[in-house]
């Protein structure tokens, strides 16, 4: 029996759909569908929106095939085609919720040791574990909703979808060390958030 035939690349099927092959198109439709929704969600908040920029994102990359460089990735152009209208959608709805998490910042004293008693630091790094599962990703999910802009964006793209840091730089146009920056800060504020809940103080 001879082997299964490798998938075709995605660089090799956007040049096919590029030239008008239909089939191509719907193949790396069918590829990246579900991840470019989920991206929606995450930068977004909500599920109407998500599916506004799931259209709008592959119409975009639809159109803009012709001038898709068969030396980059393919998935890296998509995703910064989807995360613009992400962006753009949640500027035009400007309907974040006001009160951010950068109250759950860890607290350091005068001397810059950090403000909480060493055994609700434990606690702290034990916030999953105090919490039912379910309730956990609900409030994981309430609480990305409200970490600010700048810094949701980074973690939604390098922690949560998995980028590299170097892809995300390039995604949002900012360096890689501003990547490094932001997603560390999205992480306390959503751990000092998690922790808030089970009765620890950041």
């Amino acid at each position: 029996m001879a082997p299964p035939a490798a998938a075709e690349g995605d660089e090799a099927l956007a040049a096919r759909a590029a030239a008008g092959e239909e089939s191509a198109f719907e193949e790396l439709l069918a590829r990246y569908e579900s991840r470019v929704y989920r991206l929606a969600c995450r930068l977004t908040g909500d599920d109407g929106d998500a599916k506004d920029v799931l259209q709008e994102a592959f119409l975009a990359a639809y159109r803009g095939l012709p001038g898709f460089r068969a030396d980059a990735r393919f998935s890296t152009w998509l995703f910064r085609i989807a995360t613009n209208a992400a962006l753009m959608q949640r500027r035009a709805r400007a309907r974040r919720p006001t009160e951010s998490l950068e109250l759950f910042l860890p607290r350091f004293d005068e001397d810059g040791r950090h403000a909480a008693e060493p055994a609700a630091l434990l606690a702290a790094g034990r916030a999953d574990e105090l919490l039912d599962r379910k309730r956990l990703a609900e409030k994981a999910r309430a609480g990305l909703e409200r970490l600010p802009d700048i810094y949701r964006d980074a973690f939604v793209l390098r922690d949560l979808e998995e980028m590299t840091t170097a892809d995300v730089a390039e995604l949002l146009g900012i360096e890689a060390a501003a990547v490094r920056q932001r997603v560390h800060r999205a992480r306390l504020m959503l751990r000092g958030y998690l922790s808030d809940l089970v009765g620890v103080k950041p």
